[in-house]
């Protein structure tokens, strides 16, 4: 459960203060880690007092004392015989090492549990009795993060996350997965979703440092009570999925920010294929030049102002008028009134919806 970097780590710590050298063995005798430059003690003699009755023993000039988690034998902590006070320096080091095991324990079953919260997979009683137990807060204002980053990094991004969100005991760092690292952070009462966004600019930050432009970070919305913690997610999830189909310049999407991309989603693709063919009739958004496109595009983004359209792709106004009459001729909808300019704009985002589900079945 602990990793033996962690365990190298404590006895050095250890080592340092009480000017004794430690190990650390498994319950066969194997040594995971040590501060000895060598021991003479063989492996059969810590297996001997590892099957014994004892919980503490003295072998010539080492003293054995066994690390329990809970009733279980763990680990066997070998101090090496230095004065008269080895003895109580040693009961503290294992006890100190057994207070270590418990604390990862701790927070290996709250790990277990926000998972299974974020997963929906626990029955409304079970999500207050287990939070009791593990002192977790439930009337809480929280959010949820779905951080999108490489395999290869996810676990050192995790450490890295854990770093920054500080000792907090309300904020959960896990993975459901390879790919996604997910944070519940906890808020505080005025906190609102201008908070919320100075945070995953500040995890971006902190996590690409310009490394990987592909890093996104989705949240959802601000939930007051722990066993709604399993919305906030399944929102921030569709955010991270719609952000990338429509939002694939922004490296942080909110699930309040979507619009009418969060309907086009949830819209069966047999659907989408009748309603692309009715607007469009036997054509299609690729069979559109560059040229046209690019004056859709800027139509759109200049909400359909044809002056400042012109102006920006330096053409005349009549040149741009033109091109929108020879679109009306061939699609039938006239981007200058409003409503076709709707329906025209919901049909290039359906239609990229349906290009992204594609190369989802490859």
């Amino acid at each position: 459960m602990i990793s033996n970097q962690v365990l190298q780590n404590t006895i050095d710590g250890l080592k340092n203060i009480t000017k004794m050298d430690f190990a650390i063995v498994d319950v066969e005798g194997k040594q995971l880690v040590s501060t000895f430059h060598s021991m003479d003690i063989t492996r059969n003699e810590i297996a001997g007092f590892a099957q014994s009755q004892a919980d503490s023993q003295t072998i010539q000039n080492y003293q054995f004392f066994k690390v329990y988690d809970e009733h279980q034998l763990e680990y066997i902590l070998v101090a090496k015989t230095t004065g008269e006070d080895s003895l109580l320096v040693g009961k503290m080091a294992a006890f100190q090492l057994h207070s270590l095991l418990t604390a990862y324990k701790e927070r290996f079953d709250k790990d277990n549990f926000i998972k299974n919260l974020l997963l929906d997979n626990l029955l409304m009683v079970d999500i207050y009795n287990r939070a009791k137990k593990l002192h977790i807060e439930t009337n809480m204002r929280r959010v949820v993060y779905i951080l999108e980053s490489g395999p290869e990094k996810s676990q050192g991004t995790i450490d890295h996350i854990r770093s920054l969100t500080g000792s907090n005991a309300n904020d959960f760092i896990t993975a459901v997965d390879e790919k996604n690292i997910i944070i519940v952070k906890s808020l505080g009462q005025d906190d609102g979703y201008q908070q919320t966004e100075s945070i995953a600019a500040s995890i971006i930050e902190a996590v690409d440092r310009g490394e990987d432009p592909g890093v996104h970070i989705a949240y959802g919305t601000i939930i007051d009570e722990l066993k709604e913690v399993s919305r906030s997610y399944k929102e921030a999830k569709m955010a991270l999925d719609v952000g990338k189909i429509f939002f694939d310049g922004k490296s942080i999407i909110a699930y309040s920010s979507l619009g009418i991309g969060r309907l086009i989603y949830q819209l069966p693709l047999p659907l989408c294929k009748m309603f692309i063919k009715e607007i469009f009739a036997n054509k299609s958004p690729d069979d559109f030049d560059e040229e046209t496109l690019t004056t859709i595009n800027k139509f759109f983004e200049n909400n359909l102002n044809v002056s400042e359209t012109s102006r920006q792709l330096y053409i005349h106004r009549n040149t741009l008028v033109y091109r929108l009459d020879k679109l009306q001729k061939s699609t039938g909808l006239d981007l200058r009134v409003f409503e076709d300019a709707i329906t025209f704009k919901i049909a290039l985002m359906v239609v990229k919806y349906m290009k992204y589900m594609e190369t989802l079945d490859y």
